[in-house]
């Protein structure tokens, strides 16, 4: 069992002169890691570092040449490393970035901004998980994925879930300190509001727990942000009861453009207000095929097909359910389904999926669109380039908790999510421009159908057009106007939550070690 006790490490550190030159931090930081017992890291003349550092890589935009590259990428097997390797980069003046699945959709989890020295912390090696029961609670290392979550839940109990999302090789650290929301948050809330407990690194290398860090902090890193509190080593979490087999479903639909925005408008009125036991999503892609628009219902109910059925027949009877679109299984055998995969044993490859050049951008929906509206939406949207939108319901549980529970706001008032995204083969990168042009004016067009004052986003589906900060060390001072500054973007993620999590960043790390192009910025005193 890991148990969240509070300790400070002592090392023997080398004294060695902060610098910005390139060439130092290399020799500080190999040379500390060294003699702290640190071996597990790459340089940039290793024959593994090219390997190492792009194997997380999810978003290839970020793998280009001209993108900035850290001094070292380093893979702690223990929380003794992890708490050397965070010393360490700080005597040698680098920026931290931790990384625990690669998924962060503008790579700030392994790049940097303003061409600041910095190093990458993989969590990858740690990845244990270990479940217990009987009081339906699991210990996880950040660097897991959800697909080793997963797995390791069907392994210990088929009647035990976690609120979590649909990609496996996603990494919990990121997942959940965005907030997490996923296929049973509508009866289970986020995965953010199911931690108990948690190992946080703070910028002097003590471990604390839930105890020792304080209200405010384990409040704040619990939804308000990846990169900002100190490095998560580990998540306690409460797992949820459901049943022993569920339904699930995948509707393909094609028709004019009219018959496609019937069918969206309806599902305004019916996703967010099923019961809790069900979610129902839209995807719809871009393009066109001999006229008609393609979309897909993404369909997970608690319970028997019967169920389903029954409710579905009578609140949409428009998707015309057959029986034969359903199957029953486990819950662990349907994260390998959503996740495209053969067998539950591939929840623990870390290495599925395909890689792509994206951007995304998000949105919420407080009010139904107007079929008319609908109907201009999808013709938008059958002349873009390849790209997509998906529509996540709310309601139930999410509609239910406070917006200030957790940083995570976006509860009741919201219908829906809209996630936007768009993508490109490595042979069109010359027009990446034109693409990612295309995705802002799309976004632009949906402005008076979403959330306003402010137009709201998630924070997991970073995205930097809505403004950076400018930190121009590895560790920068700030500000008031630092705040200001974020304020414009932050409450855009955060609503009235802003406020409270500068107060826990001053608190935790008033010095700002761990910030990105979007973190929360400390207050001057």
């Amino acid at each position: 069992m890991m148990h969240a006790i509070a300790t400070t490490l002592v090392l023997s550190f080398c004294l060695l002169h902060p610098t910005t030159s390139s060439a130092q931090p290399l020799s500080n930081i190999s040379s500390c890691l060294l003699s702290n017992g640190v071996r597990n890291f790459s340089l940039p003349a290793s024959a593994s570092y090219v390997t190492l550092l792009n194997s997380s890589i999810q978003n290839l935009r970020f793998a280009l040449p001209e993108i900035g590259k850290p001094v070292t990428v380093v893979i702690p097997n223990s929380k003794v490393d992890l708490q050397r390797v965070i010393l360490c980069a700080q005597n040698s003046s680098l920026a931290i970035r931790v990384r625990s699945g690669g998924h962060s959709y503008e790579g700030l989890s392994y790049t940097t901004e303003n061409h600041v020295p910095f190093g990458v912390i993989d969590l990858m090696n740690l990845n244990r998980v270990q479940i217990d029961s009987a009081t339906r609670t699991a210990w996880v290392e950040s660097g897991a994925t959800l697909g080793e979550l997963y797995y390791a839940i069907g392994q210990s109990n088929q009647s035990l879930a976690f609120s979590g999302g649909s990609c496996s090789t996603v990494g919990i650290g990121g997942f959940v300190s965005g907030g997490g929301f996923g296929l049973i948050s509508r009866k289970f809330a986020l995965a953010a509001d199911n931690v108990l407990d948690a190992i946080l690194m703070d910028p002097n290398g003590n471990a604390l727990d839930r105890g020792s860090m304080g209200d405010d902090v384990f409040w704040a890193m619990r939804g308000g942000g990846g990169g900002n509190w100190g490095v998560v080593y580990a998540w306690k979490f409460q797992l949820v009861h459901v049943p022993n087999n569920i339904t699930v479903f995948i509707l393909d639909r094609t028709g004019p453009v009219e018959h496609i925005a019937k069918l969206m408008h309806k599902w305004q009125f019916v996703g967010p207000y099923l019961p809790d036991e069900f979610y129902l999503s839209v995807y719809i892609p871009t393009g066109t095929s001999n006229g008609n628009v393609s979309m897909s219902f993404t369909g997970q109910v608690l319970g028997p097909k019967r169920f389903a059925m029954s409710v579905l027949h009578h609140t949409f009877p428009e998707l015309s359910l057959a029986e034969s679109d359903l199957s029953e299984m486990s819950w662990v055998e349907s994260t390998a389904r959503f996740a495209g995969l053969n067998s539950v044993v591939d929840l623990t490859n870390r290495q599925l999926g395909s890689k792509q050049y994206s951007k995304s951008k998000s949105d919420y929906v407080r009010s139904p669109i107007s079929m008319q509206d609908t109907i201009k939406i999808i013709q938008y949207l059958s002349n873009g380039p390849r790209g997509f939108i998906q529509l996540d319901p709310y309601g139930g549980a999410m509609a239910r908790l406070e917006s200030s529970k957790i940083p995570f706001p976006h509860r009741a008032g919201n219908l829906y999510s809209i996630q936007y995204g768009v993508s490109w083969q490595a042979s069109q990168n010359d027009h990446a421009d034109e693409f990612i042009g295309w995705l802002r004016s799309f976004y632009a067009y949906m402005a008076p159908y979403v959330s306003k004052d402010p137009r709201a986003a998630y924070v997991n589906y970073l995205d930097l057009d809505l403004g950076t900060n400018n930190w121009m060390n590895a560790t920068d001072g700030t500000s008031d106007n630092s705040v200001v500054h974020a304020r414009s973007w932050g409450r855009r993620y955060f609503l009235k939550n802003f406020d409270r999590l500068v107060r826990a960043k001053t608190k935790i790390d008033p010095g700002n070690v761990f910030n990105n192009a979007q973190s929360i910025p400390p207050l001057q005193y």
